[in-house]
């Protein structure tokens, strides 16, 4: 039966949508090594007070150039202790990289290309992923906004939730860039505790269509909707059919 709380869930084509307008809002003047480190530092500082950590989960960050070098890199928690339980997994930076190529190869959040291969029916074999890891989220690109050609840099982290892993780095962003006086976002950057948990669901019921909200969030999917669609047909599009 259908409930209200199902309603309120975003759709694959939704969460896509957000993770594309992210990508647009979200760039920076300039990005140099010390922007790395002060962005890879605050990515640790809000996963460490984050509830996941505290029940013992670990987390591994990597800042990369386009071109693949190493700006920051840092692991939080261990590979096992005397109970043998590990924090963080041995291919933890296997994971890591795998998101990256993702990013590089497309030019996109490894989130958002993820949900776009769930809408298109699409494997990470197909995408070009020779990894035996799939396309999980996690993988952001920095944009310059004077550089529309490639992205400049890419920051990653995992833990091992795509949703979650998505919402730490995308956050952090956002609010870095807030902190340097950028008009990206209408509200002010989020406390220290709330990073770490889950992404807020749409507060307001898809069914009231009044709401200019929704209207807009519709929109919007549809729009990134049509994207997949387009570059679908081309040829060397990852979401292209084979």
């Amino acid at each position: 039966m259908f409930t209200p709380y199902q309603a309120s869930i975003p759709s694959e084509a939704e969460l896509a949508s957000k993770a594309l307008a992210d990508e647009g809002k979200y760039r920076f003047s300039s990005f140099s090594a010390s922007d790395a480190v002060t962005l890879g530092l605050s990515i640790r500082k809000r996963f460490r007070g984050s509830s996941r950590h505290a029940k013992g989960k670990g987390i591994v960050i990597s800042i990369q150039t386009i071109a693949g070098h190493t700006l920051f890199a840092c692991t939080v928690g261990d590979l096992g202790g005397g109970s043998g339980i590990a924090d963080v997994s041995l291919d933890s930076w296997t994971c890591v990289e795998s998101m990256i190529n993702v990013v590089k190869r497309t030019g996109h959040s490894s989130y958002y290309v993820e949900k776009g291969m769930v809408m298109g029916g699409k494997t990470a074999k197909q995408l070009g992923n020779q990894a035996e890891i799939g396309v999980i989220g996690g993988a952001f690109p920095i944009w310059l906004e004077n550089a529309h050609c490639c992205p400049i840099a890419v920051v990653a982290c995992y833990s091992g939730s795509s949703h979650d892993d998505h919402h730490l780095v995308e956050t952090t962003i956002r609010d870095y860039l807030y902190k340097q006086g950028k008009n990206v976002v209408n509200t002010k950057p989020s406390s220290e505790s709330n990073f770490g948990t889950e992404m807020p669901l749409p507060s307001i019921p898809y069914n009231q269509r009044e709401s200019t909200l929704v209207y807009a969030e519709r929109r919007e999917s549809i729009a990134s909707t049509e994207w997949m669609q387009e570059h679908a047909q081309r040829p060397h599009s990852p979401y292209a059919s084979s």
